[in-house]
């Protein structure tokens, strides 16, 4: 079985200069991240793990674009799903700038309590397993975009506007040419496996442990507003319908954190029933929305995501 660094580079030319890359994170088709070519300059959004590097790299010799014409890296967010190459991939492409919401800044300068953080969660050898390591990234390398600030990009503007929801240190990007926003995890998650007649099926993401159901709620829609033509996701990639999807997010927010409260008395004892109760509801949804995958099938895609979510979810109601 192939591992991260050696499965085969898979990559998806989705239109409009935008190529998206498997990073290989847990399994094929889970994580993605996205390049964006623009006359004789490319940005990275969302770069996976330490492990990813061969992708990342390997779609710039792909595509034929020269590691100095990388100008940004960009992260949606800190989280290591999403960051965790960040030192590695800027270290390989030198003449590049990082570009993180500001809450962001000094773990990815001094990344040892991100990495504390996960060991706590992880355990130090899953945590190698998963990140590999973290490096730090010199702080004169690194811009803050500011709320609603448009940033050049060859012939094109990328346009970041913060959201809330799912973390504090997290912002989305429109690209201004093509009118798609990538959303990291404020637009939830979406995995082609799920796809059926009906389009793609959504799910909020409300992992620890700043998941807010208001705050996100306020992030759909601010960004339906945008009239994107389509969204890209870190998982995974390109969903279009945006409108409606948005409507599915609304309702499974609500269910989630009703859910959530429903089993409250529970929680202290672990989130193993909330997990259960999560399946049950998602299933029937995903039932409704004429997906034909078994229910082994479905615990293979989503197990992960709904442990997250679970637990997420019982920070939240802790933390009210």
């Amino acid at each position: 079985m192939a591992t991260q660094t050696t499965a085969p580079l898979k990559t998806i030319d989705c239109g409009d200069g935008i190529i998206a890359i498997d990073t290989y994170y847990h399994r094929p088709m889970m994580d993605a991240s996205h390049l964006i070519i623009a006359q004789n300059e490319a940005a990275f959004i969302d770069v996976g793990t330490k492990f990813s590097m061969p992708h990342l790299l390997g779609s710039l010799d792909k595509y034929k674009v020269r590691r100095e014409e990388v100008r940004y890296i960009i992260l949606t967010h800190i989280h290591l799903d999403h960051a965790g190459g960040a030192g590695h991939l800027m270290q390989a492409l030198p003449h590049a700038t990082l570009l993180v919401h500001p809450r962001g800044l000094r773990h990815m300068c001094d990344p040892s309590k991100l990495w504390a953080g996960t060991v706590q969660v992880y355990g130090e050898n899953n945590t190698k397993a998963l990140y590999g390591e973290l490096l730090p990234i010199d702080e004169k390398r690194i811009v803050c975009p500011n709320d609603g600030q448009n940033i050049p990009l060859g012939n094109r503007q990328l346009n970041f506007f913060y959201t809330l929801g799912h973390a504090k240190h997290h912002f989305c990007i429109q690209d201004q040419q093509s009118g798609a926003v990538f959303s990291g995890d404020s637009f939830g998650i979406s995995y082609r496996e799920l796809d059926s007649s009906k389009g793609p099926f959504i799910l909020p993401t409300t992992t620890p442990i700043h998941f807010d159901p208001d705050a996100m709620h306020k992030t759909v829609d601010a960004i339906v507003e945008r009239a994107p033509p389509a969204v890209y996701l870190t998982h995974f990639s390109r969903v279009e319908g945006v409108a409606k999807l948005a409507q599915d997010m609304h309702t499974h927010i609500d269910a989630l954190t009703a859910l959530a409260q429903n089993y409250q008395a529970t929680l202290k004892q672990g989130v193993e029933s909330l997990m259960s109760a999560m399946r049950t509801y998602l299933w029937k949804a995903l039932d409704d929305h004429g997906c034909t995958l078994s229910g082994e099938q479905r615990a293979t895609l989503l197990d992960k995501d709904i442990e997250l979510n679970a637990q997420g979810l019982s920070v939240w109601l802790a933390g009210r």
